[in-house]
């Protein structure tokens, strides 16, 4: 089986700027935890429909997060969001219908509360739900719990560290930024998971 789709985690997360210190967190937390986050975010291809490339980036991935807290109803627009669950449906149905590979896919489900799910997507009752009530902190524990029990060779460290680890890189990171002639207000996907990798590479467990 190949090794980069056993490691992918296709993180199927909001874009929005509110959500950006949880998305930041769940890249570092993937990475430190021995994957490789993927996103659609690490793609940019004017040529290729968006939903081409998230299929794409599942096809690949052996693992998934799915956090669907921002499927709720847009104050501007009055209507329901509904990219997250529909990407999850994607991975389900890949998983379900797919090869012998996609089978054994796996994800986890994210969201504010735990069972709010309920009240707007009950058909996926049974999946492997948990709560990060909007914190970076139990995002990371989230993620790292789960990640844990699909590497059973190795010992890793617990959520806490994994957090605390993150705030110092956080720390670091514009220096880290501006080493490398990058603007760490402008980074891209690509850009924040190279230096994610980075400090990973100088701050190993």
């Amino acid at each position: 089986m190949d090794a980069a789709y056993e490691d992918s985690v296709f993180l199927n997360v909001p874009f929005d700027k509110k959500y950006a210190r949880l998305f930041d967190a769940l890249v570092f937390a993937v990475h430190d935890c021995g994957f490789v986050a993927r996103s659609a975010r690490e793609v940019d291809d004017s040529a290729q429909a968006r939903v081409a490339k998230i299929l794409d980036i599942i096809e690949q991935s052996k693992f998934g997060i799915h956090d669907i807290s921002r499927a709720g109803i847009d104050r501007q627009t009055g209507l329901a969001r509904f990219n997250m669950p529909l990407e999850l449906g994607f991975f389900l149905g890949a998983k379900r219908y797919g090869s012998a590979q996609d089978r054994l896919k796996c994800c986890l489900v994210l969201d504010r509360e735990r069972y709010r799910y309920r009240n707007f997507c009950s058909d996926i009752a049974g999946q492997d739900i948990r709560a990060h009530k909007d914190q970076p902190r139990e995002a990371i524990r989230a993620a790292r719990d789960w990640l844990s029990t699909h590497r059973a060779i190795v010992q890793m460290p617990g959520g806490k560290a994994i957090f605390e680890r993150y705030e110092l890189f956080r720390v670091q990171l514009a220096t880290q930024a501006a080493d490398v002639h990058l603007d760490p207000t402008e980074l891209t996907f690509g850009d924040y998971t190279k230096l994610v990798v980075g400090w990973l590479i100088k701050n190993p467990w």
